[in-house]
């Protein structure tokens, strides 16, 4: 596996191996100890989501859960391809406010692994989209929370995404209060 750090201290891009032949390929997308051995922090996983979207354009998030059921997140394109977003959202970071975007799909086999004390959203690309990720917590929805997409000045590629209601009246991200606090490192 190939692991990439991002701009986002904590934030990193994961590339499988694609193993092919004449029939296709095969690829292991999650490996403890390939993961630990690059240096990568493996989390436990307890929860694995699968989102489907119809029309390109589709955006979801931006969404958090709060402690005591804070999220990382291992998130991949499995058809089609997504534009993904983490925000660093954990006060007294350096980071505080600032986002990353990488294009994720089903041809690259890229993956982004969002720690907790990140906002994530994904916009989609392409029509018949589908994501998967792993989460090392449940979904609990009393510590869910989102911030509004269009507040933080992402370049989105589109002004007029396909939205749930949830996220349409998500708050702005100034008047957003954080849970997260950024633990320096000695």
């Amino acid at each position: 596996m190939q692991i990439e750090p991002t701009s986002l201290p904590g934030v990193m891009i994961v590339t499988p191996r694609r193993h092919g032949d004449a029939r296709g390929w095969f690829s292991e997308t999650w490996n403890r100890a390939a993961l630990a051995r690059a240096g990568l922090v493996t989390p436990d996983f307890v929860q694995d989501n699968h989102s489907f979207s119809a029309p390109r354009h589709t955006l979801r998030g931006l969404h958090y859960q709060r402690p005591p059921h804070a999220q990382d997140k291992l998130v991949r394109c499995s058809r089609g391809a997504m534009l993904d977003v983490a925000v660093d959202i954990r006060r007294g970071s350096p980071q505080y406010g600032e986002w990353v975007a990488v294009e994720l799909s089903a041809g690259n086999g890229r993956q982004l692994y969002v720690p907790k004390g990140f906002l994530h959203g994904f916009l989609t690309l392409t029509e018949d989209c589908e994501v998967q990720y792993k989460c090392t917590d449940i979904y609990a929805p009393d510590c869910d929370g989102a911030v509004r997409w269009d507040s933080l000045g992402i370049d989105w590629g589109t002004d007029a995404p396909v939205l749930s209601e949830k996220d349409a009246a998500a708050p702005a991200f100034a008047d957003f209060d954080t849970p997260f606090t950024h633990e320096a490192t000695p």
